[in-house]
């Protein structure tokens, strides 16, 4: 159970269904369409496009997560969590740097990380009326998906190669519109500060998605350019002043997924099943590694970052769950959506168009819950060798196919990047590897049984353990030199392959190929299609005077810092340096090492309490809208002044994933302050300190 702010009982609910005015701080904004005028009248002050362009350029994307440059020598700020894995891709058994942090006291000493990529979003291009010509009445479902994959490959493909950059599609309004987001990709970066585990992530997974909180959650970056550390267009310098209750802060950054445009039937399916499914399958991933971590303590320290991923997923997908689960807000968005329909039903046009929608998409549902097994299993490579395996036997194939039938991870576009993970070296340790792939196969068996043509070829016979333990053992796959030899041989070299991974999957691909077509074609395409019939005809009968759902693209959020009720009290917008010692103190320091000691200190930080202004602001709470995503994600102010870094939000922001509640929804952020004063006073470290302030 977590400690915190218990759950409240729901207020009156905003979401987003457009039958309902957008709440003042509500929304994850595209840059081309922010609701200036609104921010405007509420706060007496908006953006303009220098302050918007300023913004953009500065802020960056990793992978699962957002990052901002920090300096105009190309220092990037993120959170811990965030870096977290690529700490642990660079640590090894005599440096955890992961558990005990990392500085570089020079420039020569910053550690390159092998793989990790940023993204600077340089341009946005609307394609949506191109890809409309390319689909004529008519066409069936899954032939409209398959045009407009080729369309928006060859669209991707031509603007790569004017621009330089790496173009992604975009779709936003549940296909309503359809854009190219253009960015620079960097990717010689060098880790240059992290705190340790236990001060960035004080209070562990008990106090995760809760607020009061007191965790120095950043980690310090740079980029580097043909050897030489970047000089980035913009930057974001560091705030002067810092921030007080009642302040407008922004926060820009890239928040992953909502399902707020989903049909109440999409909600039905997440609740009853979808969700259900996904927490028992992290559930049991987590046992899986917990048990190996028992092993050894170097085991311990190889799964440590993956059960942290994982906790957090769970209680992130609990919140998602607690949302479809209160029977109030499901009735008040069931409600909306027949308010919705009872409009296009009016309207003979949008009728014939999108009438029809609703019922398709419950019907290709159905089809969804009749595979939703075959795809937990037989979608799942269980193994990060397999991964590779698979990888290696399907691009020669995919390759040789015409870009609409390939599968859409191998796009024209997307080969380049498959092709080049399989060449990037990653950490693999082979008695963990055939620990997980065991357990993978034999969980796989129990729920399919043996009948099943996935449990068939995989083990033909045998025990999980025993087929596991040879593949493993006997495959060359961990090697990335191996990988980029096979890749370079082509079909040849994995026909001619006898490491037993290539040989499962070689066994498993037409299976999951199989069931992948089955889902594109019934289910994706289906949802796909008639979902953009549904978002066009909300375009018609409310106007685009709202936000699409997060895509893992570039959004922009407002709102102030600002107190919340709970416990029958306020909860205060900061926390401070005393608050994190009281904190300590109040669960008995190290010595008494409660709950798995969540709320230890590491020991600089007890060496250097009386250096630090215990009144000093160290996290706080505002009013913004954000999701998975937009961790890492700066805070800035008015002046485009970074102010805070958000790392969590607190529990009741969970179900934002489904619908906007203005009350208790907060995200929770690290003070700019605190980083600078944590980094004087505890670490030492003041040529960073100069570089972040320009002091």
């Amino acid at each position: 159970m977590s400690f915190g702010i218990p759950r409240l009982i729901l207020p009156l609910l905003a979401f987003v269904l457009a039958s309902a005015p957008v709440r003042a701080e509500e929304g994850m904004w595209t840059f081309d369409n922010l609701p200036t005028k609104k921010i405007q009248s509420t706060y007496g002050w908006a953006p303009d496009q220098a302050w918007l362009d300023h913004v953009r350029l500065s802020v960056l994307r990793f992978p699962g997560g957002s990052g901002s440059f920090v300096s105009r020598d190309g220092l990037v700020l993120t959170n811990e969590h965030v870096g977290r894995g690529w700490l642990q891709r660079v640590s090894s058994k005599e440096a955890d740097y992961v558990k005990n942090g990392f500085a570089a006291a020079t420039r020569e000493q910053e550690i390159k990380v092998p793989g990790l990529e940023l993204m600077t979003l340089m341009a946005m291009d609307n394609i949506t009326d191109r890809l409309a010509k390319v689909v004529k009445p008519g066409t069936p479902e899954k032939e409209i998906l398959k045009a407009r994959h080729a369309e928006i490959d060859k669209i991707k493909k031509e603007m790569q190669e004017k621009s330089g950059l790496t173009c992604e599609y975009v779709t936003l309004y549940q296909g309503g519109e359809h854009w190219i987001y253009s960015y620079k990709k960097h990717t010689d970066v060098r880790l240059v500060f992290a705190p340790e585990l236990q001060i960035a992530l004080f209070g562990g997974d008990y106090d995760n998605f809760t607020y009061p909180r007191h965790n120095l959650d950043f980690t310090l970056f740079r980029v580097y350019e043909n050897g030489k550390p970047y000089t980035p267009p913009e930057h974001l310098t560091w705030t002067q002043t810092g921030l007080k209750a009642g302040d407008l802060t922004f926060v820009i950054g890239h928040p992953g997924s909502t399902k707020r445009q989903d049909t109440f039937a999409q909600m039905v399916y997440s609740r009853d099943l979808a969700i259900p499914m996904r927490l028992a399958g992290l559930e049991r991933q987590k046992e899986v590694l917990v048990q190996y971590g028992k092993t050894s303590p170097e085991a311990a320290r190889q799964v440590g970052t993956q059960i942290l991923r994982i906790e957090n997923s769970l209680k992130a997908l609990g919140g998602y769950l607690s949302g479809l689960k209160n029977k109030e807000a499901l009735a008040r968005i069931e409600a909306a959506e027949k308010a919705f329909r009872a409009k296009v039903a009016k309207d003979p046009r949008l009728q014939a168009e999108a009438g029809p929608s609703w019922g398709r998409i419950e019907a290709a549902l159905k089809v969804a819950r009749s595979q939703a097994k075959d795809s937990a299993y037989v979608g799942t490579a269980h193994s990060t060798l397999l991964g590779y395996a698979l990888s290696l036997v399907r691009i020669p194939d995919e390759e040789s196919l015409p870009s609409e039938k390939r599968l859409p991870e191998y796009s024209d576009t997307n080969l380049k990047a498959a092709k080049a993970r399989l060449g990037v070296p990653a950490p693999y340790y082979q008695e963990q590897e055939v620990f997980v792939f065991t357990r993978g196969l034999a969980e796989a068996a129990k729920q399919l049984g043996p009948q099943h043509p996935f449990v068939k070829a995989m083990l033909g016979g045998k025990s999980a353990a025993d087929v596991a333990k040879a593949a493993v053992t006997g495959s060359k796959l961990g090697d990335p030199e191996v990988r980029k030899a096979l890749l370079a041989g082509g079909r040849k070299a994995i026909a001619e392959s006898q490491d037993p991974m290539i040989l499962l999957a070689k066994k498993l691909d037409p299976i999951g190929r199989t069931l992948r077509r089955k889902q594109e074609e019934q289910v994706q395409s289906v949802i796909t299609e008639h979902s953009a019939r549904i978002a066009k005809a909300r375009f018609a009968v409310y106007g685009k005077g709202t936000y699409p759902d997060a895509t893992f693209t570039m959004r922009l959020t407002y709102g102030p810092v600002a107190e919340f009720p709970a416990n029958g009290t306020l909860i205060q917008p900061f926390t401070t340096f005393g608050g994190l010692y009281d904190r300590y103190d109040g669960w008995g320091g190290n010595a008494a090492g409660a709950h798995d000691g969540a709320w230890r200190l590491p020991q600089r930080w007890l060496d250097k309490r009386g250096a630090l202004d215990p009144s000093m602001p160290f996290n706080f709470v505002h009013k913004v809208d954000i999701i998975g995503g937009n961790s890492g994600s700066p805070v800035v102010d008015r002046k485009g002044e970074l102010v805070g870094l958000i790392f969590d939000g607190d529990i009741d922001m969970l179900p934002g994933n489904y619908f906007y509640d203005d009350t208790a929804n907060r995200g929770v952020s690290v003070d700019a302050r605190a980083i600078v004063h944590a980094l004087d006073k505890v670490y030492g470290a003041s040529s960073l300190v100069a570089e972040l302030t320009g002091k």
